[in-house]
């Protein structure tokens, strides 16, 4: 079991930079394969980036450049650094463990059990 809970959402205005935290407490086994997803209303929740065991990190290709997925092991909390930020990054930004050291189902984000509660990103134009 794993408990996830994100910080460091907020508003910025376009160009400018904020950085997510995704603290995850339980067992550390469980949280090994973890990414980053967001979704905004009405539209199907999709993959912003992923990691693995090893700290090899995935992104979308729209964020490529931009955003950089990072994981302190030793305090188990997920980061997402995002810079150069656009209107259309704006979404609920939530943190998702896939319980397991597979790493498999990234960016199906189905295969993840385990949800924060979502942190809010708006950006302005």
């Amino acid at each position: 079991q794993v408990q996830l809970v994100e910080s460091g959402g907020g508003s910025v205005q376009a160009g400018g930079s904020l950085r997510l935290s995704c603290a995850a407490s339980g067992d550390t086994y469980d949280s090994a394969c973890m990414g980053w997803f967001r979704q905004t209303p009405g539209k199907e929740r999709e993959a912003v980036a992923g990691i693995d065991v090893d700290g090899s990190p995935t992104y979308a290709d729209f964020v490529k450049g931009r955003f950089t997925i990072s994981k302190d092991k030793d305090k188990n909390i997920l980061y997402l650094q995002m810079d150069r930020l656009e209107p259309e990054d704006t979404a609920m930004y939530y943190c998702a463990a896939e319980g397991g050291v597979k790493c498999s189902y990234y960016p199906d984000y189905d295969g993840y059990l385990y949800w924060g509660q979502g942190t809010q990103v708006t950006v302005s134009s």
